[in-house]
Formats: C-alpha cells, sequence, structure tokens
C-alpha cells in the first residue's frame, strides 16, 4: 500500500487531468463532428487511482455534463489537498517526537 501523501497526490492529478478534458470539451464545443474525451479513473492494487482519456462515442456537445465534471474535479482536488497537508503536518510531528 502507498503512503498517504501519494495516495493523495495520485488523487490530485487524476483531479487535473479530468480538469483538463473538461476544459477540452468546452474549448471545442463548436468544432463540427467533435467527440468529447471521456476521463475513465481506476483504482490502483497499491492505492490511489490511475486514470486514462478516451473518446465519447457519438459527436457532440454536452455541456452540462463538462461543468459538473469540472465541480467534481475541483472538489476532488481539494478534498485530496487537505489529506495531503494533514499527511504532511502528521509525519512533521512524529519527526519532531522522534528527534
Amino acid at each position: 500500500m502507498g503512503s498517504t501523501a501519494s495516495i493523495a497526490s495520485s488523487g490530485m492529478q487524476a483531479a487535473q487531468v479530468q480538469l483538463a478534458s473538461s476544459a477540452h470539451n468546452v474549448a471545442n464545443v463548436d468544432t463540427p463532428a467533435f467527440k468529447r474525451q471521456r476521463v475513465m479513473q481506476t483504482e490502483q492494487a497499491q492505492g490511489g487511482v490511475a486514470t486514462e482519456v478516451g473518446r465519447s462515442q457519438k459527436p457532440g456537445a454536452a455541456l452540462e455534463a463538462d461543468v459538473v465534471d469540472q465541480l467534481q474535479a475541483k472538489n476532488a482536488f481539494l478534498a485530496n489537498l487537505s489529506v495531503f497537508k494533514t499527511s504532511d503536518k502528521m509525519a512533521g510531528a512524529l519527526f519532531k517526537t522522534k528527534v
């Protein structure tokens, strides 16, 4: 199992990929025959998340889905950042205790 900080870092990276993909979809909303990007996230055995970017089967925009994706990505990033910061503080406190 990975460390708490590395798992949280993985979550932040996954959120960044989701946000970038959603922004790409919004930027190309008027592109003819554009197929939206989709991000698939899978859990890793050692902890954390792996992401894969693919394409939607059908062309067309889905702005409401992209806005929801952006909000979810923002909230996931902030939650993982909070875990990362807390893990860092706990490691610092343990180090001070042992020294």
